[in-house]
Parts: structure tokens; C-alpha cells; sequence
């Protein structure tokens, strides 16, 4: 509680110094290495029940270790195949940001601190599926993902080219059939083992008999949160944008809404490839066993409020405005789940597993294990970063900045 309480009174006087000069109309987009802010009364906020939400979030620091290697151990960790293959790091305070119109009227903790984001690192992957049906890489999700990916060459420097391993991620006679929506969706049962892993590994049926007599459904029919398919959508992704992803997240989106140069975006020990004679790493969809993004709230919130924007920055269209749309279209066999890692709430219900987190209608949320999360709310024009709470203290915590707001 002394903890708490001396947070509190080292942020207060920072919200003091936010400027006072109120909104006039429409949105602010930060530009690249500043972030105006403004006092949350002057937003429209009340200031008594901010603080409110602002101390339970405090008070609801998750209570999973902050060593991320100990904490992937002690859950993914139990799993068969569940030891890491990615690099990990060890998380800073419990941290926020709240922004109304653009403009940032509290933070708290550490958000200048980069971490590992976990599954929010699935929107990055799918932005970049999007960006690649915009440049007619792929001409329509409803594509088979065989027509485009046929092999991939493993980087094995010590070996001539003509021994060079390759391996074959959407033949057989089931994963020809996958299609790029059904990958986004998390309903494509892809089978097979990538990086070392086995899908079946991920999060693996309690009945030990099934792992490897699963009956294999058709793409689209049944939802599966599964990070093997993830890798194998980014490892699709690589390949159809013949460089690495993380140099096209940089170009095409971080760079131009002003994000840092501290971001990484990281894959695994085992998971090089070569494209056209380079080393490429094919990177992770998340943190399951080390790996994908590490990154600021800052960087974190600006995704988010280029989301809530449909794509567009300051008049630039980054991401196809139809691509959001279609982003936050109800999976069929998981209505609270829309394009990876999008969870929605079109039936008034919590959203999709794993995390059991309630929504207003037309809002939607970029979620990661942490619990690390970037809600967007464009009725409000409101944006949140919350990081490190426990999973079932997120819901209240968002009605309380809500019922501020109102």
C-alpha cells in the first residue's frame, strides 16, 4: 500500500503539468518523439473517479512473476514441447495510458520501458496480411494459402545449396486446403510441426489419446487460439513479402505514426530462413515460447489510435480502411474473435478465450498474455495501454475509466 501510494503521489503532480489548453475540435495525432497531453477535467473526465480506476489497475498488478522466462515456465512451460526457443526479458512496474481524442490525460508506471507484448504482437502480423492483400501480394483472403507459399529453404549456412533443408508448410491433403481468412481467424487446424513445435502442443487437450489421433476439421468450422498456425501465418507472411516483417511493420506503419526506434520484433533460435540467398528471420506471433514483440506503451498506444482511426494518421492512409473493417468482422465459429488479435464484443458477451474481458458494443481490444492489452473505443475516441493487470481485474478496471468518462 506505501508502494501504491507513493506511485500515486509522483503521478499527481505530473498530471499537473499537462497542458490546460482545452480541445478545440477533432483529433490530435502525436508526432514522432512528442505527445502533448492535457488535464483529464479538461477532457471531460472526472478527475475523483479516474483516480479510482487508476488505483485499482495499480492495486491489480498481475501476480505472475516478472522474471517472463520463470513466469513462460510455470505455464506454457508445463506443456509437452513447452520449453522456449525465444529470447525473454524481465517486465517493469504495472503500467498505463489513458487518451481521449488523441491526447494523453494519464499515464502511470513505466510506459517509456520496452517489454514483451505476447499476443498483441498477433494485430502486427495481421496489419501486415492486410498490407500485403493492399500491394496485391495476395490477391483475396479466400485465397488457399498453397497457391502462394510452396516451400521455404532453412538458413544452414554450412551446408551446399543444393542440401540445403526445405520444408513444406501447406501441402497434404489437409493444409492445401487453408485459406489466408481462416488463418486470420484462428480456424484453419493447420497440422503439422513448425520451429520444433507441434500443433498439438499448444494448449494441448487434457485426453493425451487425441494429441496425435486428432480428427482434422475444415478450415473454418472450429476456433482454436493456437500459436503454431500464428508461425505458420508469419512464416507465410515472410515469404510473400520476400524480406522480414519487422522491416516492413518499420516502413510501412511504425515509422510514418511517429513510433520509436526501440521496438523489436523478435523469433526464435531455430526459426532462420533464406530468401533470395539472405538470412531472414521468420518472427513470432506472440510469447508463447519467447520471442515476438518487445515495445513501449507509447509505440503500443499509437497502434492503437491508428486503429481506432481505421488505419489512417493525420489524413495518411496507413492500412486499407476496408481492412479494419473487415478486422473486426465476428469469426463465425467465435463471434467474440475477429481477425488476429482483434477481440470484439458484437453479442454483448465476453470475448473470445483466453481472455475473458467484457466490451461495449463496437469496441474492440489488441490483447496479449500479462495481461497487456490496447483497448479502443471510437465512440469515445478513447484509447487505454494497460499492462501487467490481472486478467480478471481488466473489465473493471476499463468500466471504471468508462464510468469517468461518462
Amino acid at each position: 500500500m506505501k508502494k501504491i501510494l507513493f506511485i500515486l503521489i509522483c503521478w499527481l503532480p505530473t498530471i499537473n503539468l499537462f497542458s490546460q489548453q482545452k480541445i478545440i475540435s477533432g483529433s490530435y495525432f502525436p508526432s514522432s518523439g512528442e505527445w502533448k497531453k492535457q488535464l483529464p477535467g479538461l477532457s471531460g473526465f472526472d478527475t475523483i473517479k479516474l483516480n479510482e480506476a487508476m488505483r485499482y489497475a495499480i492495486a491489480n498488478e498481475s501476480k505472475n512473476p516478472r522474471d517472463m522466462e520463470l513466469s513462460q515456465k510455470s505455464s506454457f512451460g508445463k506443456e509437452p514441447f513447452g520449453e522456449g526457443i525465444g529470447p525473454f526479458a524481465n517486465r517493469g512496474d504495472m503500467t498505463g495510458i489513458i487518451i481521449h481524442h488523441g491526447y494523453i490525460i494519464a499515464e502511470w508506471g513505466e510506459p517509456n520501458r520496452v517489454d514483451m507484448t505476447h499476443s498483441v504482437t498477433k494485430s502486427f502480423l495481421s496489419t501486415l496480411v492486410g498490407l500485403a492483400v493492399e500491394n496485391k501480394l495476395i490477391k483475396k483472403t479466400s485465397d488457399k494459402v498453397s497457391k502462394y507459399v510452396n516451400s521455404a529453404t532453412l538458413y544452414e549456412p554450412e551446408k551446399s545449396q543444393a542440401t540445403k533443408s526445405r520444408i513444406y508448410p501447406f501441402s497434404g491433403a489437409h493444409n492445401k486446403l487453408i485459406t489466408w481468412e481462416t488463418m486470420l481467424r484462428q480456424t484453419s487446424d493447420w497440422e503439422g510441426t513448425l520451429w520444433s513445435k507441434p500443433d498439438w502442443a499448444d494448449r494441448p487437450d487434457k485426453d493425451s489419446t487425441k494429441w496425435h489421433n486428432s480428427i482434422r476439421n475444415k478450415p473454418g468450422m472450429v476456433f482454436e487460439y493456437n500459436d503454431v498456425r500464428v508461425n505458420a501465418l508469419a512464416l507465410a507472411a515472410t515469404l510473400i513479402w520476400k524480406k522480414s516483417l519487422p522491416a516492413v511493420l518499420k516502413e510501412k506503419v511504425m515509422d510514418p505514426i511517429g513510433a520509436s526506434d526501440t521496438w523489436k520484433w523478435h523469433g526464435y533460435k531455430n526459426s532462420w530462413i533464406e530468401i533470395d540467398g539472405e538470412p531472414i528471420q521468420s518472427v513470432s506471433g506472440g510469447g508463447h515460447w519467447g520471442g515476438g514483440m518487445f515495445i513501449n506503451a507509447y509505440d503500443m498506444a499509437r497502434f492503437g489510435l491508428l486503429t481506432l482511426h481505421k488505419g489512417n494518421w493525420n489524413g495518411k492512409q496507413l492500412i486499407p480502411e476496408e481492412w479494419i473493417e473487415s478486422s473486426v468482422i465476428p469469426t463465425t465459429a467465435n463471434p467474440g474473435y475477429g481477425y488476429m488479435n482483434f477481440y470484439l464484443n458484437t453479442e454483448k458477451k465476453k470475448t473470445a478465450e483466453p481472455y475473458k474481458v467484457s466490451l461495449r458494443e463496437n469496441t474492440f481490444m489488441h490483447v496479449g498474455n500479462g495481461t497487456n492489452l490496447i483497448y479502443v473505443n471510437p465512440k469515445n475516441d478513447l484509447v487505454m495501454v494497460v499492462r501487467w493487470i490481472e486478467n480478471n481485474a481488466a473489465n473493471e478496471m476499463i468500466r471504471k475509466v468508462i464510468s469517468a468518462l461518462e
